[in-house]
């Protein structure tokens, strides 16, 4: 096997998010909320959101995240839904906010209703230092949940570097139990198995569904 320094980086862009979120959610009745937790400029899962939720709020935790996705907003690409004026032909999200993990209320000044599902997809990788940061921001993102709300989490596991498109990351770097715990430990149900995805040389991706604990 590769030794880990030599290994080619998770790259974020490469995984189907859109199919794995249709898989899980086809049967679900249209829902309320959706907010969309990622790292990078996800999109083409947005749209598998649309069909699903009445309402879609992304926030984004880095600046060059926040700018990337406002870009594509300005461009068409993003739809950001407005008082009588929708395209139902393009993802369309309630509003794009720019939050700061590091508060209590991360979207502060504003205070968000509570969703009916937080999708993350390599953000909690990218921004923890360590166990217990990852476990705050669990925390947090379980307080932005209803009772009974669910958390779809996609991470990179054994892993230290991740590419977002061409940006290389480092990322904080835990293995199955770890989260397996963490989520437990946060008053999260886990639902599902842990799915993971096979890279040549690691075990690199996880999908896990939670629900708040009522």
């Amino acid at each position: 096997m590769m030794d880990s320094s030599m290994q080619e980086p998770f790259q974020l862009y490469d995984f189907d998010f859109k199919k794995h979120l249709e898989d899980y959610f086809s049967g679900h009745g249209k829902e309320g909320l959706f907010i969309d937790l990622s790292v990078g400029s996800l999109v083409d899962h947005l749209s598998t959101a649309n069909k699903y939720f009445k309402d879609i709020i992304v926030l984004k935790a880095r600046e060059r995240d926040f700018k990337d996705m406002k870009i594509l907003v300005d461009t068409g690409k993003l739809h950001v839904e407005k008082e009588g004026n929708c395209d139902h032909g393009k993802p369309t999200i309630q509003s794009l906010l720019k939050i700061d993990p590091e508060k209590e209320n991360m979207t502060e000044p504003k205070t968000l209703p509570p969703a009916d599902v937080v999708f993350t997809a390599g953000l909690l990788d990218v921004i923890s230092k360590d166990e217990k940061n990852f476990l705050k921001l669990v925390r947090k993102i379980r307080k932005s949940l209803k009772l009974g709300g669910h958390l779809l989490l996609f991470g990179t596991i054994n892993v230290t570097h991740m590419k977002v498109g061409e940006e290389k990351l480092n990322v904080f770097n835990y293995n199955e139990d770890f989260v397996r715990k963490a989520l437990t430990k946060e008053k999260f149900i886990i639902e599902d198995q842990m799915k993971t995805v096979e890279t040549p040389h690691v075990k690199s991706v996880i999908f896990l569904t939670a629900h708040k604990q009522k």
